[in-house]
């Protein structure tokens, strides 16, 4: 499989129909030195990372086809604080955006998820804006089946500018896959705030189909296009790895703005700095491995689907935990991705190699659990969507509350009768 399918993230057919869950209006964005976006990107065009399937009948049902009528809603988190968010927008002065240099300094958009109060306090928090949807189900070729309101309309469990719980709480960064907008790890994200994480998930500018900033552009995918024309696939590889190690610089900035001298988050008091984690779907995972073999700080980390182009250095996580959470038809031993075997044997602490029947690379985040509410199906990953997003919380919650909490966690010890899709992998 190329490289651009296999990594670059492709969304099927099915998969973005299921992605019909994201909100009409950007969320008003705080500002760390702000800079205005360059025009470049401005204009999405469909990439050859699309990929093709066939959607089930549940979906288009009016508007000439568009979906419509329809109301999605993300499911409950699964612990015991309501969840509060607030918008930044960050702008790295000390390094130019990679992508388009002539953008200036590297901007990027962080959604901090929160433990809050109470559930009924402030406004219900956007999922995405439209122009967002649009340029997502644009780049997919689906933009006459379902209508960006539609997919921009889903209901969060957040609250924006909820009041915070008491307490100082530990903090996991966020980053998600090539292509896809942070948005798309909104469930992950809500659950660990739930559970007492503040949790910064991050868009990374110009590494989405689109991700609108406070001034009303909304960046596109000039690296998926920047991908798409390298020669070879050894060099998409070879870019794909530098990607993932400039998102790693992204999220340490990100961490430094957060806890450093001067906090560009109003809150920022909750946060444990002793207490910090990293997650990622996709290049995402491959970024948070790469995060955490260049800061210290950072004590765990989760890599949910992604191939490892930045390989893990040997012995550079210095016995701190991780775990790798898979497809099993793409992750177990002897299966196409050989870099978790690679790099398996290079992290020398803690460690766990989980995969999951029945799944596909989107069925770590939010689209499959969309899908389901519309009667949509990926027959590549027949799990159902409420499923898969109960595997991942859970697994991700409870890694995170043994290695950020010291809280034994048998889940993590072996297999599960409750979970027979879930194998241990000890190759």
């Amino acid at each position: 499989m190329p490289v651009r399918r296999a990594a670059a993230l492709t969304l099927s057919l099915s998969a973005v129909a299921a992605l019909t869950a994201v909100v009409a209006s950007p969320s008003n964005a705080a500002s760390a030195a702000a800079t205005p976006p360059d025009a470049a990107g401005a204009v999405a065009s469909p990439s050859r990372l699309a990929g093709t399937a066939v959607p089930s009948n549940a979906a288009a049902a009016s508007s000439g086809g568009r979906a419509a009528g329809v109301e999605l809603r993300l499911p409950a988190p699964s612990g015991p604080y309501a969840v509060g968010r607030d918008v930044l927008h960050l702008t790295d002065t000390a390094r130019t955006d990679p992508w388009v240099p002539s953008a200036g300094a590297r901007r990027l958009m962080v959604s901090v998820y929160y433990p809050a109060r109470t559930a009924g306090d402030g406004a219900p928090a956007p999922y995405m804006t439209v122009e967002e949807a649009r340029l997502l189900l644009k780049a997919q070729g689906q933009d006459k089946l379902l209508a960006p309101e539609v997919l921009a309309g889903a209901r969060t469990n957040a609250r924006s500018g909820a009041r915070p719980a008491g307490g100082r709480h530990p903090l996991v960064l966020v980053s998600p896959g090539f292509s896809l907008n942070r948005a798309t790890l909104t469930v992950l994200s809500e659950d660990l705030a739930s559970r007492g994480y503040v949790v910064a998930l991050v868009d990374h500018a110009y590494e989405s189909f689109g991700t609108t900033f406070p001034d009303g552009r909304t960046l596109t995918c000039v690296a998926c296009e920047t991908v798409e024309g390298e020669p070879t696939d050894a060099a998409e590889k070879e870019l794909l790895a530098r990607a993932a190690t400039g998102r790693a610089a992204d999220l340490s900035f990100v961490l430094d703005a957060l806890t450093g001298r001067r906090p560009v988050w109003k809150r920022s008091g909750m946060i444990d700095t002793r207490r910090i984690g990293a997650v990622g779907h996709s290049l995402g995972g491959n970024a948070a491995a790469s995060l955490m073999a260049g800061d210290r700080r950072v004590r765990a980390g989760v890599d949910m689907d992604g191939t490892f182009f930045a390989p893990v250095p040997d012995s550079e996580l210095g016995g701190r935990p991780f775990m790798m959470l898979g497809t099993a038809a793409g992750h177990s031993p002897g299966s196409e991705d050989t870099s978790w075997a690679r790099d398996w044997v290079r992290l020398d602490g803690w460690k766990r190699w989980l995969t999951v029947k029945d799944t596909g690379h989107f069925s770590f985040i939010d689209i499959p659990v969309l899908g389901e509410q519309l009667g949509v199906t990926d027959p590549g990953a027949p799990l159902p969507g409420s499923r898969s997003a109960k595997i991942t919380t859970s697994y991700v919650g409870a890694f995170f509350d043994r290695h950020l909490r010291g809280k034994a966690q048998p889940l993590l010890d072996g297999p599960s009768p409750a979970d027979p899709e879930v194998t241990f992998q000890n190759p």
